[in-house]
């Protein structure tokens, strides 16, 4: 019989796939945290405009909007991570991203673009097998601040995602009112 011996690194498998995502984030503000997503992810940012809202979705998600003849579901990033909705400034904008179809997110404010090294990438701290933190890519560090690093894809379910995109199209196709 042989037996293996292996040393164990105190590394787990969710440490070394975190510090394999280093790089570009772009950085915003919710309430009084710093988020931050993959710049490759971002396909452009824009100012609050108007939003058609479509009847009979969640709270987060505010409606959808034409940008230059696509229509782009919006969703309120404050709404689904049940902060307190608050009146939209000058500061307001909207990241369009991209989960697989293109979708905006209201941020109170956009940051900056921040390079961030893998070895500045720390796991999400465990809060117990009641909270669903599979959405926090990890936990940036940069100086004494620390940013909660999104995965935009996890952050709303396969089935948010394919209501939204049912409602999106809905409202698309939708005549428009006679006057």
């Amino acid at each position: 019989m042989t037996a293996t011996l292996t040393r164990h690194t105190g590394t787990t498998r969710r440490d070394a796939d975190t510090r394999n995502n280093g790089g570009k984030y772009l950085t915003f503000r919710l309430d009084d945290e710093e988020y931050g997503v993959e710049i490759l992810k971002v396909r452009e940012l824009i100012g609050m405009m108007d939003i058609t809202a479509v009847p009979r979705m969640p709270t987060y998600m505010k409606g959808v909007i034409n940008l230059r003849g696509n229509v782009i579901p919006v969703i309120d990033l404050r709404l689904k991570f049940e902060l307190k909705e608050i009146e939209h400034t000058d500061q307001t904008c909207i990241i369009v991203v991209n989960v697989g179809r293109e979708i905006g997110i209201i941020v109170d404010t956009v940051s900056e673009v921040l390079d961030i090294t893998g070895d500045n990438i720390e796991p999400p701290p465990s809060m117990g097998g009641s909270l669903d933190t599979t959405f926090i890519l990890g936990m940036g560090k940069v100086g004494d601040d620390v940013k909660i690093l999104l995965d935009i894809d996890k952050v709303l379910t396969g089935n948010e995602l394919t209501d939204i995109a049912c409602n999106a199209a809905a409202a698309a196709v939708e005549p428009a009112p006679s006057k």
